[in-house]
Parts: C-alpha cells; structure tokens; sequence
C-alpha cells in the first residue's frame, strides 16, 4: 500500500469512526479536549504504520484499540489511576496484566451510551451557539478546521480558535460527560436539536456568500439526525427532525437551476425531487406519531414539508393544512417568522388580500426589521394583487437586507419585472 493510499483510507475511516473514537476515549479520561487528543495519536499512529502493515479488517476497531491503550497509559502516570479504574470497573477486580483487555471489555458495551454522552457534552449549554455548531462538526462529524472554516466563510484561525475555547470552557466549568436526566433530558435534547438544525439551514439556504445552497453541510447535519435517532429511537422530536431534513433535501436538485440560480418551490420540476428521500421522511413522521405524544416544532414542520411532498403539483397542494399546522406550530413556539410562513400559507389558501393582511400584522415586529424575507413577502403579495410600484420597493429593500448573492440577484430580478 503506497502512502498516499494510506492517506486516503485513515481520512474515510476518520470521518466515520472519529466520533465512537473519542467517544470511547472520552469515557475513559472524562475529558473531552484529551479524548480527541488521544484519538488523533491513533491516526498517527495509523499514518505510520498502516502504509507497511496495510489497512486492517477492522479499521475503527484498531483505531479505537489503540486510542484506549493510550488513555489507560496516561491514567497510569497519573496518582488518580486507581479511582480512574474504580470509576470504569466499578467491583471489577483487575489486574496489572490484564488492565487493557478488562477496560476495553467493560467500554464494548457502552459505546452507544458514549456517543450519546459526546452529544450532550458538544452541545452543552456552557458554549455558545456558534462553539456548540464548531464542536459538534469537529467531533461528531469529523470535520477538519479548514472544512469547518470553508463551510461557515469564516477564517480557519477563527475556527481553531473557537475550538480551542470550547473545550477550554468546558472543562472550566466541570461539564460531566454523562446524558442528563429529568427535566434536564428534555431541555439539552432542545439544545441538540438546535444545533444540528442550524447546521442544516446554513447549509439548505446559505445565509452569506455565492452559493444558495451548500449541500455538505445539509449532508453532514442528516447524518447527525440518523445518528441522534439510533442513539435516541423514541423521542418523536428526534424521529422528527430527520424527516424535516430529509423532505427538505428531497427537493435539493430541483432548487437550483442549470446556471445555479434559484428556482422557488412553486416553480419547480418535481419529477426531480428524490423519491427515496420523500418515503425515508413520510415513513419518519409515522413513527413519530405512533409515539403518541404531544408534537414538538421538528415533528410540525416535518408535517408541514410533508403537505409538499405528497404534492405532485403545486396545485395539489393542501395550503389550509399548512396554514392550520403553523397555527399550532405558532402556539408551541412562539415566533413572527412562524406567522409569516402562516401568513403565505394563508394567501395560498384564501387569496393574496387576507395573506397581505397577516403580513402586515406583523409589519412593526422589532425582530423583523432586519429579516429580508418579510419584505420579499409582502412584494410577492402585492404582485399578485397588482400594486407593482410598492411590489417593486418591497423586492429592491429584500435585496438590500440580504447577504446571499444568489437571492440577492433573484429579488432585483423580481423587483425590475414590476
């Protein structure tokens, strides 16, 4: 095997095992920062001698094996190696010949429970919002700094150093690595949530740059979402977080045209809309309302998109449904960009006049002042009702707000039409 084939296995066996890796590792020495420290000797170590050995059977497994070794090591330097080992081994009586095997047995069956652990510590509410998206794609994406820079158009020292602080933070506040429990559970899985959705939105609508849409951070957050549902199968916000993106993304290739200009979801050719992305998001949301409990906002936009997907044609498409899910969605969190999708649903389903009236509800919200979309709504609305000179004011200030240049062009366009 030449080095460069050596290279490329580490880096694909890396971005898919990375996560259990320091997860396993993170059980050991309760530290988050070490852990993915301990893990990365592992992928030197792989670096070194996988080019004359040659990629073992099991890759993750010899990574993992080899990062352990490295945490039991460092335990052992340290005067805190017996508690280290009764923490792990709880009655287990171990001893010094055996201390790798006996540890390593004991972690095999709590790998799931790691990763779940890494989950809640990456997206700990110490951090800010911004180092909660930084360390979750570093940790559980496995995501280099520089990608993770590209992905934001943000400098890669500034990502390394957000890094950097995270962990720092973490520590400094003494965050377990344990899954909460009681009403704690439910708030960090909300944080979550969160974090893995605003992973996706940037990638599903880039809120700055050249591109309208950056599909690996839209892939990367799925993945988190197909992970968060084998880690936690019987939370229906979780269950419906996956389908809101895997609906979402089913629309991906029809979003954007040949020159890479947006095309808007009424415009669209859904024959190209991904079949098997619909059916994965459709299949999602029943297993979330065979839950039987209340619905959280994922599980309600989810059903939302669904109304979209089910929806050969845009004529087909049941807006008073939409218009009914946001007006619970709008009672369960609270939010004027949720009565503004309300509001198009509600012109869809009734007429521009009645959908104008709810925009303009909404008109003098502080929180909206700086929001594009609520002025290229209203020029969308006045459009149709044919007062084009305000149409025209409305596209032209949605241009000014927005930081996406592909929108930007779309809304100009829109704006000259009148």
């Amino acid at each position: 095997m030449t080095v460069t084939d050596a290279h490329g296995a580490v880096d694909a066996v890396w971005r898919i095992e990375s996560a259990r890796i320091i997860a396993g590792v993170a059980r050991i020495v309760r530290d988050v920062g070490l852990a993915e420290e301990l893990a990365q000797d592992a992928l030197v170590a792989a670096l070194e001698q996988w080019p004359e050995s040659g990629v073992p059977n099991n890759p993750g497994a010899w990574l993992m094996a080899i990062a352990k070794r490295r945490a039991i090591d460092l335990i052992r330097r340290k005067d805190t190696y017996q508690r280290k080992l009764a923490e792990l081994g709880h009655e287990l009586e171990i001893d010094g010949d055996s201390v790798e095997d006996d540890v390593e047995a004991i972690l095999e069956d709590h790998i799931e429970d790691d990763l779940l652990r890494l989950v809640f510590t990456a997206c700990h509410p110490v951090l800010t919002m911004d180092a909660r998206v930084t360390l979750t794609l570093k940790l559980l994406g496995g995501l280099k700094t520089d990608e993770i820079a590209r992905a934001f158009l943000a400098p890669e020292a500034t990502i390394a150093q957000r890094i950097v602080r995270a962990k720092r933070n973490l520590a400094k506040a003494g965050v377990e690595f344990e899954v909460p429990s009681g009403p704690e559970l439910l708030e960090r899985t909300s944080s979550v949530l969160e974090v893995v959705y605003l992973i996706y939105n940037e990638g599903y609508s880039a809120t700055a740059g050249d591109d309208w849409m950056r599909p690996a951070l839209c892939n990367e957050a799925m993945r988190l979402g197909r992970l968060l549902v084998e880690l936690m199968p019987t939370e229906p916000e979780v269950l419906g977080l996956l389908a809101l993106m895997e609906l979402q993304s089913s629309r991906a290739n029809a979003r954007v045209g040949s020159d890479g200009e947006p095309v808007l979801l009424l415009d669209q050719d859904r024959r190209r809309w991904d079949r098997l992305l619909i059916r994965r998001g459709l299949e999602g949301i029943e297993r979330a309302w065979a839950l039987e409990k209340p619905p959280g906002p994922y599980l309600l936009q989810a059903a939302i998109a669904a109304c979209h997907a089910r929806a050969t044609d845009p004529e087909d498409t049941d807006w008073a449904r939409i218009a009914g899910l946001y007006a619970v969605l709008a009672q369960v969190t609270p939010s004027p960009v949720i009565e503004l999708n309300q509001a198009v649903a509600i012109s869809m389903a009734f007429g521009p006049e009645r959908g104008l009236a709810a925009v303009d509800l909404l008109a003098d919200d502080p929180s909206l002042k700086e929001y594009h979309l609520l002025p290229s709504v209203r020029g969308d609305l006045l459009f149709k009702l044919g007062r084009l000179d305000e149409a025209r004011a409305e596209f032209e200030k949605a241009a000014a707000l927005t930081r996406n240049e592909r929108e930007r062009k779309l809304l100009l366009e829109r704006a000259a039409a009148c």
